[in-house]
């Protein structure tokens, strides 16, 4: 039998920032996808998804299909057959979790990274293949096969595990230090709008960066401080401009999350209200926060939470809170009274 579990993510710092190339802090946590194997005979996959009630079969041979969007299974198999990696036997595979779907915990990047781990090992691959570069292969599988909007930050935060700094321009990870205190996860209830979020933003962002090179052509965005937002704004229409502001904020406030978590010793105050100010910028910069997301994020701080800010690319999804041992009970009611349709403590996990 072939066992593989893989984790949920969740992003702390760097929202909408890796389709900029700019650097993001996420980490993986208790919440998986498992995958249980057995060989069988035929040249078939047969996989089964009970917590959906969905079986379907996959031909080993395929000549000529056309695979449909968001048909990770396949598209993944054909990433890897272009890499020279070929399952050649007949399996029976069952896939099942706890990370909630379309919440902004990343489930179908863990279900990427998870089925490229089970071809591998189905393939019987002999030599070693690193982490990163099965992030790579699950990042072009759901992102660059299907040509949809979004970055690398899920594929290789769920490859690698732990809590990382990912420099998206060159792909290069440091762990950092895990100390964020009690974690709460809060599900709200709403589906999150993925698709919609990320081509807006990841536009208006770009647009907003290409204004400020036209008439500022040595500009380089990774060089940005936050002196840079009122130097260049005006050079930027105004639709763009809260964009701007975004792309140039969440970067400083990642780079100084980074310096603090490449500590021994980390403040979990001071983290919080970066947490929040990134909250501050995702909801009124970016607009990504529903009011009943709002909601339940003013309930956590108003029940001693250190920061809450919602998960992923918004419009619905989930919500992460800093707490204590001793405020988390509370932080959890409260959030549950504000509408979140369950709430609960997560560990940050390691690889």
């Amino acid at each position: 039998m072939i066992s593989i579990k893989v984790p949920a993510r969740i992003c702390f710092f760097g929202d909408h920032q890796d389709y900029l190339d700019l650097p993001v802090i996420a980490g993986t946590i208790d919440r998986f996808i498992t995958f249980n194997a057995v060989e069988k005979s035929g040249d078939s996959l047969q996989i089964n998804l009970p917590d959906i009630d969905v079986s379907y079969v996959i031909p080993l041979s395929e000549p000529g299909i056309v695979i449909e969007k968001n048909d990770y299974f396949r598209s993944a198999m054909a990433v890897l057959k272009k890499n020279g990696i070929e399952v050649q036997k007949g399996f029976e595979v069952t896939v099942s979790g706890n990370i909630p779907v379309n919440a902004g915990l990343s489930s179908s990047s863990a279900l990427v990274v998870g089925w490229i781990r089970f071809l591998l090992a189905a393939a019987e691959v002999s030599y070693k293949i690193t982490d990163v570069q099965i992030g790579k292969w699950a990042y072009e599988s759901e992102v660059l096969f299907f040509n949809q909007p979004g970055g690398l930050m899920d594929q290789y935060t769920i490859a690698l595990g732990g809590l990382i700094y990912i420099d998206t321009q060159s792909g290069q990870c440091t762990p950092l230090n895990t100390d964020l205190g009690t974690l709460i996860v809060a599900e709200s209830g709403l589906a999150k709008q993925t698709l919609t979020v990320l081509k807006n933003a990841s536009v208006y962002a770009q647009k907003a960066i290409k204004a400020v090179v036209e008439q500022y052509p040595k500009f380089d965005i990774h060089l940005a401080t936050v002196a840079d937002y009122l130097k260049y704004r005006d050079s930027i229409p105004e639709k763009y401009q809260p964009y701007w502001y975004a792309a140039i904020h969440n970067y400083d406030l990642t780079r100084k999350a980074k310096a603090m978590l490449l500590e021994r010793k980390t403040n979990p105050i001071l983290l919080g209200q970066w947490m929040q100010e990134h909250q501050y910028i995702l909801q009124h910069h970016i607009q990504n926060t529903p009011p009943e997301m709002i909601k339940m994020i003013d309930a956590a701080i108003a029940a001693g939470a250190l920061g809450a800010k919602i998960i992923g690319s918004g419009g619905g999804g989930c919500i992460v809170a800093m707490a204590t041992e001793k405020t988390k009970t509370a932080i959890i009611e409260a959030m549950l009274t504000a509408g979140a349709a369950a709430a609960y403590e997560v560990q940050l996990t390691t690889h």
